[in-house]
């Protein structure tokens, strides 16, 4: 099934909804002390991985973080070539000084932000959604 491409119907459908827990992003150069089942998802840059994680367990495994992030996920399936979304609602974000990671899932957009933004990065996109 193809994801929706057309930036109208993306940002009336997005359906921001805030995933429970708080999740960290760390850097590993080892991964074999991590169980993958554990990563939301892992990005390998030259440095090391960047693995993003519920917080009580990087906690648990020791890592190192600085950014701490409520996720956010549009529930709509957006294209992997659809146009625009991203620089609408990061913007939007943006307006109100909130500052988001954003990761694209093959399926779904789905938004980091700082925890102590979340309920207001919520409503931003809840009415970005219904303009």
């Amino acid at each position: 099934m193809a994801g929706e491409t057309n930036l109208s119907q993306l940002l009336q459908g997005m359906t921001p909804k805030l995933n429970d827990g708080v999740y960290v992003f760390s850097t590993v150069k080892d991964l074999s002390k991590i169980d993958r089942r554990d990563t939301i998802c892992e990005f390998k840059e030259q440095e090391g991985t960047t693995i993003v994680i519920e917080k009580q367990k990087a906690d648990a495994l020791k890592l190192n973080y600085e950014y701490i992030a409520s996720w956010i996920t549009l529930q709509i399936h957006s294209s992997l070539d659809a146009v625009g979304l991203t620089a609408v609602f990061s913007n939007a974000l943006s307006k109100h000084n909130i500052s988001c990671n954003v990761i694209a899932g093959y399926y779904h957009d789905h938004i980091f932000v700082d925890v102590k933004d979340s309920d207001k990065a919520m409503n931003v996109l809840k009415r970005l959604s219904n303009t």
